[in-house]
């Protein structure tokens, strides 16, 4: 029987990730192992995302297992994935989307973002959810908050703040919905591509007919299209963690809407576009929104961003 040897990081969300995917590979007749490990960015929890150096930093060290011929398939959340990925690697499979909405999780079930005369601290290491909550919440007082969800609940009993801004779909599947106090609007707080969905990777050099199996047993033709168009954009962009770029593909028949942006880091601009057209289209779309933010101010956007990060 064939046996697909499955990549991942150790943290309970990706470990969750992984067996499901796991789970989806062994009903279709495939035997699985799972290989885990910390990755750079698990590692180095001081230090923001975009201080390391955003590409790769969750996924170099699972790459090396692909190459090496260790793994067949790594899973990541997609929002984690580069837009370029190096050479001799491609996103094979996107599965089902959960909810891709930003989620304000807490004890504090009385928190109020819309009342600016009382002070509150938003747990949060994401350089868009931080211009965004400046440019629509500009009295709320950010916290620089890393590590896995479980790490990050613990430093905010710990006092460190009074709130943590997250994914909803992390936040449902560690089964913590019920400190959910605010869920955000999709169309303010755009979510970050990929958002909501897990990406599978794999070498080039894997075997095609192991490449198919997975294929057609994890991919989700609707996720496909949706984030084809939002990796489009980003990859236009030329962005990953380190900018507050944003983009949200979602199919209406067959016809592909996306709508995305980019914000400055102090949240005063914030630039927002619709494109559409058929979901065979998807590359295009996105790289059409791309170019569309990029000749409107964007590039003026992120040529501060590249002189105050450095």
């Amino acid at each position: 029987m064939t046996t697909i040897h499955i990549g991942s990081r150790k943290s309970k969300l990706a470990m969750w990730q992984t067996d499901t995917v796991a789970a989806m590979l062994q009903k279709s007749g495939l035997e699985t192992s799972i290989s885990s490990m910390e990755t750079k960015g698990d590692k180095i929890l001081d230090v923001s995302i975009a201080k390391i150096g955003s590409k790769g930093v969750f996924t170099e060290e699972l790459e090396d297992q692909l190459s090496g011929g260790t793994t067949d398939i790594a899973v990541h959340s997609a929002k984690d994935m580069q837009s370029i990925l190096p050479d001799g690697f491609e996103l094979i499979a996107f599965t089902d989307r959960e909810k891709s909405n930003d989620v304000l999780v807490s004890r504090k079930k009385d928190i109020n973002l819309d009342d600016s005369s009382r002070p509150i601290r938003i747990g949060t290491s994401s350089v868009r959810r931080i211009a965004l909550l400046k440019h629509f919440y500009p009295h709320v007082e950010t916290v620089e908050m890393r590590g896995n969800l479980q790490t990050r609940i613990q430093k905010m009993d710990d006092g460190a703040c009074d709130a943590l801004m997250l994914a909803y779909a992390g936040v449902k599947r560690m089964e913590y919905e019920n400190m959910i106090v605010k869920v955000f609007s999709e169309d303010e707080f755009i979510p970050p591509v990929g958002q909501g969905c897990i990406a599978i990777e794999a070498a080039e050099s894997l075997d095609p007919e192991k490449r198919a199996r997975v294929r057609d047993c994890l991919n989700n033709p609707d996720s496909e299209s949706c984030l084809l168009a939002e990796r489009a954009y980003l990859r236009t962009m030329e962005g990953g963690c380190s900018i507050p770029a944003f983009g949200l593909a979602v199919l209406k028949g067959d016809t592909l809407i996306l709508r995305g942006g980019l914000a400055s880091l102090d949240g005063g601009t914030v630039l927002i576009r619709t494109e559409e057209g058929p979901r065979e289209d998807a590359d295009a779309i996105g790289e059409r929104l791309g170019r569309y933010i990029l000749d409107n101010g964007g590039k003026e956007i992120l040529a501060d961003i590249k002189r105050i990060q450095g």
